[in-house]
């Protein structure tokens, strides 16, 4: 049922949530005064008896009887279930976005279904209803709707004194208990470990940046194809701004909405570089203090918002996978891996920032990915991982294989030996993904120590890490989590421990290798300038004020700098195994008179790296679809769909025609 129909059922709610009326029974005894004895009536024949607990939306009380007639008057369970009160319980998670979830569901049913002991009553504590009211009637005034009548906490809530039941015990106990399993060195950051709905996890990333504001901040990078924002947290110590040499990082969760395991886990990464910071962790200042983290916990909330509503018991291998429109959003990339297999054996081909070509924009393109193509062009990444789930391994590009008919054959990137050590990186850190133990989840990879290229496991064309390697200088790895796409609640804090340092260590690791400035001889920065390395055919680019990173592994290398019009600059470093930051390696260049490129004639082309959406037909993706009576889209020429499907980019000359 849509939302809007929901709101509009409970509309009546308004002006008041009235107790069921009683038409047998005596105007002056409500049914909660005669179960605590108050008065008596004839409506009841029977006397109230325990009974088994068997409510679907309070089955996971912590209590397994309850009681009937229950306080609201309900006589049997299916009376319960058929009144308006179970009704409401069914759709609040819906009616309120997902706020003050699982606590009103838990308090609801702790009224619905009051605990019975010795055939008696025990109703839930008045201390916590007002608690939950405080924190929670906002959310109900936000939908014009008054606050239930069932949670009047006065009227079927008892005190501490009278004997009363708490329904959030249980929640915080096992908070607690999680809590205390830590070891005392270990800070003492408090995370609640439960799924949330997109809802509830805007709401933690914005209080979380509100609560750490001197560190972070949230923006949103674009709108799914159903409208939610693709909201991302930023962690360091100047949000907003990029500093001079401090290298930036992405991590990216539920790129396919069923594999939810990522996504928790950078939604707790968050709060605990948040609450760490502030407890004054060395380790985390340090890594704030010198990093750029940009971490964005769900790619694709609209499959989450269909994985979900299946949850853990019920959700199935691909439900929710792809986006809205039925895309997969790994697959949905320009392929650039071709383009490099085609030019990879001329000398002079550059294999860095790889331009888009024009015969992509013809398909269909994912708003998703089109807001993530943007934010990664927009921004100086150098490394980044994206968390996935269905096995246990670390894969690295690249994805698709050099031979399009083989699935599984071995293709490595001219940074094979680095690729492997940042996989390398996580997998160690990793509680249990590179033992030797034939029997865990992942174990086909035990030889392997729990990494792998990607095209060696499968071969798939328009991946976003093999995008991220040939148009840009980012390094992404992709983290499969756990042979189980959706675990259970129970498993979230475990999966946080086996994957926590791991995650840290990986950030970490963005400081290997080199970085610095590139100059004129006025020491203003040259953007754009190529760095390259002796043995390792991809160039790094400049970012906009000259700096730049070039993860390296260590060793002797050679490196050299230039840029158009300007000298060409060569020095030769060593960076020791024992090295804990990046070295810093600057280059000043003096300009030179421009000579025409010979790529410009050995690859005639109208793709650019700076030609991005050049009809401007995918910034508008968000908008409706066309109506009746609108006018629609200019029809395409007759050769348009030729050029999309072959994956080739038409002549300019074409291109000029439309």
């Amino acid at each position: 049922m849509h939302l809007g129909l929901l709101v509009l059922l409970f509309s009546w709610t308004r002006s008041c949530w009235c107790a069921p009326q009683q038409q047998q029974q005596q105007q002056d005894c409500h049914p909660g005064d005669e179960l605590l004895g108050r008065c008596t009536s004839n409506v009841y024949e029977e006397k109230p008896t325990c009974t088994e607990l068997n409510l679907g939306y309070c089955n996971d009380m912590e209590y397994s009887r309850t009681i009937f007639p229950n306080i609201l008057g309900h006589r049997t369970r299916m009376d319960a279930e058929s009144g308006a009160e179970y009704l409401l319980l069914s759709v609040i998670h819906g009616l309120l976005n997902g706020e003050c979830s699982p606590e009103i569901r838990l308090i609801s049913c702790a009224v619905i279904a009051s605990p019975c002991r010795d055939d008696k009553m025990i109703k839930p504590c008045r201390s916590t209803c007002e608690t939950l009211r405080k924190d929670c009637g906002h959310a109900f005034e936000a939908i014009d709707m008054a606050w239930p009548y069932f949670l009047d906490c006065d009227r079927f809530f008892a005190s501490e004194q009278e004997g009363c039941f708490d329904p959030l015990a249980g929640m915080r106990a096992r908070q607690e208990l999680a809590m205390s399993s830590l070891s005392p060195q270990e800070p003492s950051t408090i995370i609640q470990f439960t799924y949330t709905s997109n809802a509830q996890m805007y709401s933690l990333l914005k209080r979380t940046a509100a609560k750490c504001s001197h560190i972070s901040h949230v923006y949103s990078i674009g709108r799914s194809t159903e409208g939610r924002d693709l909201l991302v947290i930023e962690f360091t110590n100047n949000p907003g701004q990029h500093e001079l040499t401090e290298p930036e990082i992405k991590l990216v969760g539920n790129m396919h909405g069923n594999e939810v395991l990522g996504r928790q886990l950078l939604i707790y990464m968050t709060q605990y570089l948040c609450s760490e910071y502030i407890l004054g962790n060395q380790r985390i200042q340090t890594i704030i203090n010198t990093t750029r983290i940009h971490i964005l916990a769900s790619m694709n909330p609209d499959g989450y918002e269909l994985a979900s509503a299946e949850g853990h018991l019920m959700n199935s291998w691909t439900s929710g996978r792809a986006n809205a429109q039925n895309l997969d959003l790994n697959r949905n990339f320009p392929d650039l891996t071709s383009v490099f297999y085609r030019n990879r054996r001329s000398r002079h081909y550059r294999i860095d920032h790889t331009p888009i070509p024009d015969a992509y924009w013809f398909g269909k393109v994912a708003p998703e990915t089109y807001a993530v193509m943007k934010w990664i062009r927009s921004l100086p990444f150098v490394q980044s991982a994206s968390l996935h789930g269905g096995d246990l391994v670390v894969s690295y590009p690249f994805d698709f294989s050099r031979h399009p008919q083989e699935e599984k054959i071995f293709s490595p990137t001219p940074d094979e030996q680095l690729f492997k050590q940042l996989a390398r990186t996580y997998a160690d850190a990793h509680a249990t993904m590179s033992n030797n133990d034939t029997d865990r989840c992942g174990a086909s990879f035990y030889r392997t120590r729990g990494i792998i290229n990607g095209a060696l496991w499968y071969s798939f064309a328009g991946g976003m890490s093999d995008f991220n390697y040939l148009h840009t200088n980012c390094l992404e790895i992709t983290v499969e989590l756990g042979c189980d796409k959706f675990p259970s609640e129970a498993e979230l804090y475990p999966e946080w421990k086996r994957n926590k340092e791991a995650l840290l260590g990986f950030v970490e690791s963005v400081h290997r290798g080199i970085k610095g400035v590139v100059k004129d001889l006025d020491g203003n920065g040259i953007k754009g300038a190529t760095i390259s390395v002796r043995g390792i055919r991809k160039d790094v680019t400049s970012a906009e004020d000259g700096d730049y990173w070039r993860l390296l592994n260590p060793g002797t290398h050679i490196l050299t700098a230039t840029a158009k019009g300007y000298s060409r600059v060569t020095k030769r470093i060593h960076l020791p195994y024992n090295m804990n930051k990046a070295g810093r390696v600057d280059f000043v260049l003096e300009k030179v008179p421009v000579e025409p490129d010979i790529d410009d004639h050995l690859f005639p082309t109208v793709d650019t790296w700076d030609r991005f959406d050049p009809y401007n037909q995918f910034g508008r993706n968000s908008e409706p679809d066309v109506r009746e009576g609108e006018i629609e889209r200019e029809e395409k020429p007759w050769w348009w769909a030729y050029f999309s499907q072959s994956g080739i980019s038409p002549p300019s000359w074409l291109l000029r025609s439309v």
